[in-house]
């Protein structure tokens, strides 16, 4: 398990348009490999289960390498808080899909996966 800690930063809201808004931090942490991971994210003294993807982001162009957390039943402004995220393990590497619709569609099954 790693644990990353930082403030969360706004993003380009993709996540949110598309059904899976994110908590976003810098991802500069050189243990992480790039992918998707089945996670748990703390806030304050309150933990959440999340899907926590790590990476550039291929399929919308992204630049910069993020960490980006969708946090299970939850809906609360964070920004600029400091969260900590726990990688418990890696379900799948980042890839670029053809896509947003193609993109929704392996959120949704990877969502799924982190829930059981």
């Amino acid at each position: 398990m790693i644990i990353i800690k930082g403030a969360v930063i706004k993003g380009q809201q993709l996540g949110r348009r598309m059904g899976f808004p994110t908590a976003n931090i810098d991802a500069h942490d050189k243990r992480v490999d790039n992918g998707v991971y089945r996670s748990m994210v703390r806030i304050g003294t309150e933990c959440y289960r999340a899907m926590t993807n790590v990476g550039l982001r291929p399929s919308v162009d992204g630049r910069t390498r993020l960490l980006e957390a969708h946090i299970f039943d939850f809906d609360r402004d964070i920004y600029g808080e400091t969260i900590q995220v726990e990688l418990l393990d890696k379900i799948r590497d980042e890839q670029k899909f053809s896509s947003i619709e193609e993109l929704q569609r392996q959120l949704q099954r990877d969502a799924e996966l982190c829930r059981q």
